[in-house]
């Protein structure tokens, strides 16, 4: 039985992580949505308008990473784990 409850913990804690760390990108999708909701965008002009959006949101986060990374003064393997935990937690 003890044998058994490990595997789903496990299991569970995968899950749970998985979903956190969608939510950043689905708050985005969300933003995204409603602003083209509101400009009564469809067909071609909505996924245009998406892909720009979404595009724009990861150069806000990509600028804002970079110089934080450059106020630390950080290079080489520091500055690229401090980019790729910054980039994700964003």
């Amino acid at each position: 039985m003890k044998m058994l409850q490990v595997p789903v913990l496990v299991l569970g804690v995968l899950i749970c992580g998985q979903g956190f760390a969608a939510t950043a990108q689905q708050e985005k999708m969300k933003t995204c949505n409603a602003e083209a909701t509101e400009q009564a965008l469809k067909g071609d002009e909505r996924k245009a308008f998406m892909s720009k959006c979404l595009k724009a949101t990861q150069q806000e986060k990509m600028k804002t990473c970079n110089a934080d990374a450059t106020a630390k003064a950080l290079k080489g393997d520091e500055r690229k784990a401090f980019m790729s935990d910054c980039l994700k937690k964003k």
